[in-house]
């Protein structure tokens, strides 16, 4: 017996594998889920002997949005009506802000607002921060003049020589009696054991959003925090791609250009973030806050009159709010669509909106990096290429370095600067969060941003496009099977 095992072992194996093949197939055909993703971990069971059961094992499972997120979705929905009542007077009549913002925005408003009740704020002061070295330099100050609060959320938090410079600042408001609560994503953060022994001495909150534990590895890359929220004293707020590491920083002389957006607010739209944030900390810590006493009140006099809405999603919504919100704004578009994102492996929805656009003779131009990070996710967005150059989309790719911003410029009235990519993970596998700006001067200016953005860029020529080896060709083709698990 034991010699035909031993001759047998492959054929014994590949049908053991091949029965759990069968088994998880029938699974996943009956949970219904869309067309494309099932394809793909059908497709990935049945060519890859053994490494397509670990994809599934590690990636494919989502047992955690059923169990664990339904019940952060029913406290989050009456938190959130809370919040929303104590907001209600900054909503315009819907006649009054049609008119004034027009058919497309006033669409966005109401989707979100239906989605997942984003409050549509007009009391606020936005500002642009271009790459690290501006955000960090804001940051570090508004951090150190925190008499309250700070609120901070990150997906990458490194102690690094610009991380150690953040939380040490954090340890030391700590001590002065100033309220500090972090959350980190467990897989994107590198915090050493020593740093978290000195936030918890020194009073720091802190809390690793979904801790990767390694007998409870099972779909753990899955579900994570990429949002960057940050709240100082409930007046100050930052949102956007920044994450906290010195990468992101050029002013330390890195070997890669890091290209990214960030954006600074004050007034009412801080309360959105804010609600967010404390939401996710419900989610993450054992503590109870009090919810009320944490979310601003909205402003009597107005920093600035620039309508700010905060949209977020993830596994725990009803709705992919992001995708839906870009999808809205997209058909919303008679002039231009500009879009810079670091990985552009759009969903048949998005897909279909932005070449319908640009064949309608919208002007759509793309930005994206002509050196990746991601190998896999590189070719994958370029097997999208050829489509949009067919339809008349311009296509460009960063020279200077990596461009790793997340930002929308739409017909100069809609703006978007946020975490989520245009991708598949960002709509509906990751925790994201957004703002949609509706203001004519924050357009001009991201507008402006973006052509100056083209100057360091490489047009794709179609024809040159369309020449390119077979081998490029088929590493596309097949890293685009796996655009839904990317």
């Amino acid at each position: 017996m034991y010699a035909f095992i031993k001759e047998h072992l492959w054929q014994i194996l590949l049908g053991i594998n091949y029965l759990l093949v069968i088994f998880f197939s029938i699974f996943i055909v009956l949970k219904n889920s869309h067309p494309i993703r099932t394809l793909s971990y059908l497709f990935a069971l049945a060519a890859l002997p053994f490494l397509g059961l670990l994809v599934y094992y590690f990636f494919g499972q989502d047992y955690r949005k059923h169990k664990i997120f339904e019940k952060k979705s029913v406290i989050d929905s009456a938190k959130l009506k809370e919040w929303r009542e104590s907001f209600a007077f900054t909503y315009r009549e819907n006649k009054e802000f049609e008119e004034e913002f027009g058919e497309g925005v006033f669409k966005i408003y109401k989707l979100l607002q239906n989605n997942e009740k984003a409050v549509v704020t007009f009391n606020n002061k936005a500002d642009i921060l271009i790459n690290g070295e501006q955000k960090f330099k804001l940051l570090l100050k508004d951090l150190k003049a925190a008499e309250s609060h700070i609120h901070m959320e990150y997906f990458i938090i490194v102690d690094d020589e610009l991380g150690k410079q953040i939380l040490d600042i954090l340890c030391e408001k700590a001590k002065q009696g100033v309220e500090i609560r972090l959350i980190y994503d467990d897989v994107g953060s590198d915090i050493s054991a020593k740093i978290k022994r000195r936030l918890k001495e020194s009073g720091v909150e802190h809390h690793a959003f979904m801790p990767v534990i390694f007998t409870r590895f099972t779909s753990k890359f899955n579900y994570r925090d990429h949002r960057k929220i940050v709240v100082v004293d409930g007046k100050v707020g930052y949102v956007g791609g920044i994450n906290l590491e010195k990468k992101y920083d050029n002013s330390f002389k890195n070997k890669v250009f890091w290209r990214d957006t960030h954006l600074r607010l004050e007034g009412d739209a801080v309360g959105s973030l804010q609600s967010t944030f404390l939401l996710n900390w419900d989610f993450v810590s054992d503590s109870k806050i009090d919810f009320k006493k944490l979310i601003p009140k909205p402003l009597k006099e107005a920093k600035s009159t620039t309508a700010v809405q905060i949209v977020s999603s993830g596994p725990d919504t009803d709705w992919a709010s992001i995708m839906e919100a870009l999808f809205s704004a997209i058909n919303s578009a008679n002039e231009y669509i500009y879009i810079t994102s670091p990985y552009l492996i759009p969903n048949a929805e998005i897909l279909a909106a932005l070449t319908t656009a640009s064949r309608s003779g919208v002007e759509v131009k793309f930005i994206i990096p002509k050196d990746s990070d991601s190998w896999a996710a590189k070719y994958a967005t370029d097997s999208y290429i050829e489509q949009f150059l067919d339809s008349g989309i311009e296509v460009y790719r960063y020279t200077k370095g990596f461009v790793h911003a997340k930002t929308i410029v739409i017909d100069d009235n809609i703006s978007s600067i946020g975490t989520a990519n245009l991708d598949y993970r960002s709509f509906s596998i990751n925790f994201e969060i957004n703002a949609m700006l509706y203001d004519t001067k924050i357009s001009s200016k991201m507008k402006r941003i973006f052509i100056e953005d083209l100057k360091d860029c490489e047009i794709i020529d179609i024809e040159r496009w369309k020449n390119r080896p077979l081998s490029k060709k088929l590493k596309e083709s097949f890293n685009r099977l796996w655009a839904p698990l990317l």
